[in-house]
């Protein structure tokens, strides 16, 4: 074999091999995320949005809107408690919290063009950011309260329908109530009759199908939780007293005060499946619509909406307390 020959042959392997590693498919982008929470309320919020947070390799939580609900005081204090958890989580710097609706939907749609109409700033960060994504690679909304919010934001600018992908943690469907959407039943129906992408992670109170499944008890909280997540330099007050440096005492704090023997944390089941669609089964079904409680299917609608049902409890919960022991991945 040639001197001339041999390296021919090399220059070929070589190029082969560098084509081969050129070639490799890439990393995908992160899931783009906007949480919309009324973080006040319970405690399901505070660990889907930390679960969200400590998920950073797979989102890119670009933002937290919050809302209103019945329970959990005003706006102002569903805010607070969101920005305590992004401090616990060390992202105060980068993620934003964003005040949105502390009305329904139905008393504020006809206001929307108004200069400082209730729930703006939460809904224009909406528009914004959906308005900045492609119909490819859709923002993911991530609402796990009331509707509102949302809603809104499709009413102000139904151009955003084609750039959003809407999970939402609700329902009992298909038998009647739930307590995110009977607080606003009007901005749900609203947003049955858009042309958006629209899937609901289901609760269904008591049932193993629905995300009532998913739940921890105090006794594992207080095995697990203790010291979990990164110390913050600057310790944080608790929603009900007390100083925290990271989330895994906080949480353990929630249980204990709010006196949960067994709590169902339905919030994170949503956010676990749009990280992993593998831990819960789907079912897509003609948008059905909200007739004062009850549920009326529409057999013959051709708008489609997703179900969610099913949800490993166990495949969630391994993995909410893997990733709150890893370090926050950095946006």
């Amino acid at each position: 074999m040639t001197k001339i020959f041999k390296i021919l042959i090399s220059t070929t392997l070589i190029s082969a091999f560098c084509g081969c590693v050129l070639t490799q498919p890439q990393k995908s982008a992160k899931i783009r995320v906007i949480i919309d929470s009324d973080a006040n309320n319970e405690l399901d919020d505070q660990h889907a949005i930390a679960y969200a947070l400590f998920s950073g390799d797979v989102f890119d939580v670009v933002g937290i809107t919050v809302n209103s609900t019945r329970s959990g005081g005003d706006v102002t204090e569903q805010r607070a408690e969101a920005e305590r958890i992004v401090k616990l989580c060390g992202v105060e710097r980068q993620v934003e919290v964003l005040s949105g609706a502390d009305g329904s939907f139905a008393k504020i749609r006809d206001t929307i063009g108004q200069s400082g109409f209730d729930g703006e700033e939460a809904v224009d960060f909406i528009i914004e950011n959906a308005m900045a994504a492609d119909s490819e690679s859709k923002l993911v909304l991530l609402p796990v309260g009331k509707l509102t919010n949302i809603a809104l934001a499709l009413a102000k600018n139904p151009a955003i329908a084609g750039r959003v992908r809407i999970v939402w943690l609700g329902s009992n469907y298909p038998e009647p109530g739930e307590y995110n959407q009977d607080n606003d039943p009007a901005a749900l129906n609203y947003i049955l009759d858009c042309d958006v992408p629209f899937e609901i992670a289901v609760v269904r109170y008591g049932k193993a199908s629905g995300t009532d499944a998913v739940r921890a008890s105090l006794d594992e909280i207080k095995a697990r939780m203790p010291g979990l997540g990164p110390d913050v330099a600057v310790p944080v007050t608790g929603r009900k007293g007390g100083m925290f440096t990271n989330f895994g005492d906080y949480s353990v704090d929630l249980f204990v005060k709010m006196g949960h023997a067994s709590r169902a944390l339905f919030d994170m089941a949503a956010v676990a499946v749009v990280k992993n669609p593998a831990w819960a089964d789907t079912v897509t079904i003609p948008a059905p619509i909200l007739e004062g409680r009850n549920w009326r299917e529409r057999p013959t609608n051709p708008r489609r909406i997703t179900i969610w049902e099913n949800f490993d409890r166990d495949a969630i919960m391994t993995d909410f307390y893997s990733v709150m022991r890893q370090p926050v991945v950095a946006k």
